[in-house]
């Protein structure tokens, strides 16, 4: 059969139901079987959305995202993408159209070397030059995307090679004698760390991305219950352990919450499980947990003491190593830590003033989550109003919140929500984005109006490309360069589109008009005129250390 014969047989082999994409010439064998493929295909409306999309999807199922786009600008417009699923950890396989192999190289017409291109990008790549390994091509980047730490892994496709015949046998698993992820961890520092953890005065847990991407989070409960251990979570762990729990401390770093880092600032012992320490969490280093000592479990060994020295590391799966440590850590009060944990939290809570007359972000936030009474899948875009959602609602189960923590993608809110939605069609999914940020993909909403996908958009107006004018109000005497924004009419925009929308002005009409979009079936796009110089607080400054807060 044909290659694009044996990809579509493949991606059956798979179990792949959904793909997201965008035609063209060197796809075009490719797009012709999937006209009567029971595959679903969504059409993004750019290649990014794609990408954003198939990403949405992966996070919200913890199945391998599939896209696919065509050569040359549609294989790069998928770079930013790829970008952001490697650095948030993410299973993705990005099938893309390349020239003929007798045409590589010489500059052809939408040629670009995008194995060469997107090498930094992703955990793996392949060009395929012969039809033969198609097939053993496909099984292996599933299984390197979906194993070990998880990551998008693209397949470059030459048009001669989709036409090319050959005889389809899927393997049954694949072979790769130099890829061997460690999934249980070492005996003996287990116990070590159980030792740390027992003799611990002040411990605290910090949960990451990888407690939910290896399902480990009712074992992570479970060790904080049973030693009294309080929690902090990353950007992206949150949800990781419920939010709500009196041993929960939110978010740690540039804008998290005071007593998440005033208890790095004093803990005795990390327990950090499926996260990498990355600056914004962290501060100046040499100010970062200066009395603690480290435990770190991860399952990539190129994290331990890359940013911050550990003390005894432990190589393998999340969900693995706590079910190893839970029979050997033994219950704890700690009355004298948390107590001094409730102070904290009692003195520096989370706030805002209730009594301003515009409509401020975090009372959105708040109400969205008194409405959907914390069970909707939160997606967001990038600046104040992602950090308003982690802030202010609380996730208490994993896969609820999607986010672009690493690259800080603005324009990944739109396309990820409907991956999402697609994904948890059972779901109400929100995107909450800023006027900003919502612009950069906003295209998307003609995919989400042609599928009829029930995603609610809520864009926080406020005239301005937030974050970035936030550090020209704090730090460069409000010389507002650049970030003033005039925006289009978002409500007609969505009508031109054919969703849905209403504007909201008056902080009156604000509940209203979120019971209604939520009654709705159908997507609903939300124009919310809010406070423009609100700030998000508390900062920790560029450059300090994250004791030295300001604000909140």
């Amino acid at each position: 059969m044909s290659g694009a014969d044996i990809l579509i047989k493949s991606l059956l082999a798979e179990n792949v139901e959904v793909i997201f994409g965008y035609p063209g010439g060197k796809v075009i064998h490719i797009y012709d079987l999937l006209y009567e493929s029971p595959i679903k295909h969504y059409l993004a409306r750019h290649e990014q959305g794609a990408i954003h999309a198939a990403d949405g999807y992966a996070r919200s199922t913890g199945r391998v995202g599939v896209c696919i786009a065509t050569s040359g600008p549609g294989a790069t417009n998928l770079v930013t993408g790829l970008a952001n699923a490697y650095m948030d950890s993410v299973p993705v396989v990005a099938f893309t159209g390349q020239v003929a192999t007798s045409q590589i190289g010489k500059d052809s017409f939408q040629e670009a070397d995008i194995k060469g291109i997107t090498m930094p990008v992703t955990k793996h790549n392949y060009l395929v030059t012969d039809v033969n390994d198609l097939a053993k091509t496909i099984k292996d980047a599933f299984y390197i995307a979906k194993t070990g730490r998880p990551g998008p892994v693209l397949i470059d496709l030459p048009v001669d090679v989709v036409k090319a015949e050959a005889e389809y046998s899927y393997p049954a698993e694949s072979d790769l004698p130099g890829y061997k992820p460690t999934y249980k961890g070492h005996s003996r520092q287990v116990k070590l760390a159980a030792e740390k953890i027992n003799k611990a005065k002040k411990p605290v847990i910090f949960a990451g991305g990888g407690v939910i991407i290896s399902e480990a989070a009712e074992e992570l409960k479970e060790l904080a219950l049973k030693g009294n251990i309080p929690v902090i979570t990353s950007l992206m762990g949150l949800g990781s352990f419920p939010g709500d729990d009196q041993l929960s401390l939110g978010m740690p770093g540039m804008h998290g919450t005071r007593y998440a880092n005033y208890a790095f600032c004093e803990t005795d012992l990390i327990i950090a499980i499926g996260t990498r320490f990355d600056d914004r969490v962290t501060g100046r280093l040499d100010k970062f947990a200066s009395q603690a000592e480290v435990i770190h479990i991860d399952i990539d060994p190129a994290e331990i003491s890359k940013n911050v020295e550990i003390l005894i590391p432990i190589v393998g799966d999340a969900k693995n190593i706590v079910r190893e440590l839970l029979p050997l850590i033994k219950d704890k009060d700690r009355k004298e830590w948390l107590s001094q944990i409730d102070d904290w939290k009692k003195s520096h809570p989370l706030k805002y003033n209730n009594n301003a007359d515009e409509i401020l972000p975090q009372s959105v936030i708040e109400s969205i989550y008194k409405i959907t009474e914390g069970e909707a899948l939160i997606v967001t875009e990038v600046g104040q109003h992602q950090m308003w959602a982690a802030q202010f609602y609380k996730y208490s189960k994993p896969r609820t919140f999607f986010s672009s923590g690493g690259l800080g993608t603005m324009g990944y809110g739109l396309p990820a929500a409907y991956g999402v939605q697609i994904g948890r069609p059972d779901k109400t999914v929100v995107n909450i984005s800023g006027d900003g940020s919502f612009q950069m993909n906003l295209q998307e909403l003609a995919t989400i109006s042609n599928y009829k996908i029930p995603v609610k958009t809520v864009i926080l107006n406020n005239g301005t490309l937030g974050m970035v004018r936030q550090w020209q109000e704090l730090f460069f005497e409000k010389r507002y360069s650049a970030t003033m924004l005039d925006n289009p009419d978002f409500v007609k925009l969505a009508e031109a589109f054919g969703i849905f929308a209403l504007r909201i002005e008056e902080k009156e009409d604000l509940l209203p008009a979120l019971n209604k979009a939520f009654e709705y079936e159908g997507p609903v796009l939300l124009d919310i005129k809010v406070a423009q110089e609100e700030n998000v607080f508390p900062m920790v400054p560029a450059g300090a250390g994250i004791k030295d807060m300001i604000g909140g």
